[in-house]
């Protein structure tokens, strides 16, 4: 049996559904892609903001695909899949590439070389919020298209765009960027640089060809990343951040998660901080758990407890009147 691997159309989501493509071949299972056009690629071409279409545009359609048996895995980006858990899938997430953010700029300026009121491109209200900080004087601008479309605008009316480095290190155009911008400057979207690898739950032999994908650690930090904004009741096209990182370690043994909620005019913000640690749980050797096993799915309570630490916390100070305050 061929399995369909499920996957939008644009030039990122083909290169990362390759990756996965090929995990799969190597794991003895025949794999080719599937693609599946949605609603958010219509979206996208008729340059209609994220936050006005809704979240999961992206993932909804695929999921869909996935249910009705149209295809036998669905891949993707996790910070565009809605917070809640699906009860229908299971997921393995791969190694999770850098979650930063990059600049693409005219003359290669980095955000603070950029001359004093130059137009940037980026819809995102995170990455407005967090720049109108760092640079007050700049003209944010709304951005959509895919990857080519957006850094083309820097030839044409805009100084620069603001984008994931992970789609433009996956689609091999990294040597573009003017700089990978600090996370205490801009921090990334939850789960940002992560693949979500989708199966249905009573599938097998779909999940045995992906279980062997899944890396642990980047499935950890995707999750407590989540789980925050999931108790924050916030979508993905929310003014908040979230930055989970291992330390101690080849793949680290105390997982530290930073969230971060902020005011779309760049006047108020709230960052809250907390750890959890891997060897105090008595979890050794928990990077090799295996995905489906009841100490893989401990790892993962673990992450989602921490997220909600966070999340509650910040919810504490007064989180929600800023995330209200966006909308």
């Amino acid at each position: 049996m061929v399995l369909l691997i499920g996957t939008r159309g644009s030039n990122l989501a083909t290169t990362q559904s390759t990756h996965v493509m090929e995990g799969v071949r190597a794991a003895g299972f025949e794999a080719e892609l599937h693609i599946v056009r949605t609603p958010g690629d219509d979206s996208q071409a008729a340059q209609t903001p994220v936050r006005s279409i809704g979240v999961g545009v992206f993932t909804e359609t695929l999921r869909k695909a996935l249910a009705g048996g149209e295809c036998d895995i669905a891949v993707h980006s996790f910070k565009d899949l809605p917070t809640a858990a699906d009860p229908r899938f299971k997921t393995v997430v791969p190694p999770r590439v850098d979650a930063r953010e990059v600049l693409v700029s005219r003359g290669n300026k980095t955000l603070m070389e950029l001359p004093e009121g130059a137009k940037v491109g980026t819809g995102a209200p995170r990455r407005v919020s967090q720049i109108r900080v760092a640079r007050p004087d700049l003209e944010l601008l709304p951005l959509r298209g895919n990857i080519d479309t957006r850094m083309r605008r820097t030839e044409e009316d805009l100084d620069a765009v603001v984008l994931a480095r992970a789609g433009l290190e996956r689609v091999g155009l990294l040597d573009k960027a003017a700089e990978s911008i600090d996370p205490a400057v801009v921090m990334p979207a939850p789960a940002q640089g992560a693949l979500s690898v989708e199966v249905r739950a009573d599938d097998a032999e779909a999940w045995a060809a992906v279980a062997g994908l899944d890396h642990l650690p980047s499935h950890a930090e995707a999750t407590a990343e989540r789980a925050m904004l999931s108790t924050l009741e916030a979508g993905c096209t929310a003014p908040v951040g979230a930055s989970a990182q291992w330390s101690g370690g080849p793949d680290g043994v105390q997982l530290t998660l930073t969230g971060g909620v902020f005011a779309l005019d760049g006047t108020d913000k709230l960052v809250r901080s907390q750890s959890w640690d891997a060897a105090a749980a008595h979890l050794e050797g928990w990077q090799e758990f295996v995905a489906g096993s009841a100490e893989h799915a401990q790892v993962l309570e673990y992450a989602a407890r921490l997220g909600r630490a966070v999340g509650l916390e910040l919810l504490d100070a007064g989180a929600a009147q800023l995330v209200a305050t966006a909308f």
